[in-house]
């Protein structure tokens, strides 16, 4: 029988990992849930794009089995391109969230220019 002990260690092995993958490329790899959360994006919406091949995702082991990551920065590109998901998250999302999502960005654009500065 799997402890408290045990669960943590696997659920903070997973967040290693996630971190891990975010060094490598770079860009965020997050779950559909934290995608939704930060964008305003259904699930159902970020299913079907990356299963046509819109947003890129990979499938990786999750503290409850496979778990769906897909790119932050390429969710946000993909509603900013579509004027159905814009009208329904600005009648949608809060001011809040509309911060949060502006404060990763400015964070994100922070990273490339540290980036672009080191080169």
């Amino acid at each position: 029988m799997e402890t408290p002990s045990d669960w943590e260690d696997r659920l903070a092995r997973w967040q290693n990992e996630l971190e891990l993958f975010e060094q490598l490329d770079e860009k965020p790899w997050v779950t559909l849930a934290k995608a939704e959360a930060e964008t305003g994006v259904s699930r159902s919406a970020l299913r079907a794009w990356y299963r046509n091949g819109e947003i890129q995702s990979r499938l990786v082991d999750g503290p409850n089995g496979p778990q769906r990551l897909v790119q932050l920065d390429a969710v946000i590109e993909r509603a900013a391109a579509s004027p159905r998901i814009q009208r329904r998250a600005e009648r949608e999302i809060s001011l809040e969230a509309q911060v949060a999502l502006l404060r990763h960005r400015v964070d994100q654009l922070e990273l490339r220019l540290a980036a672009l500065e080191r080169r």
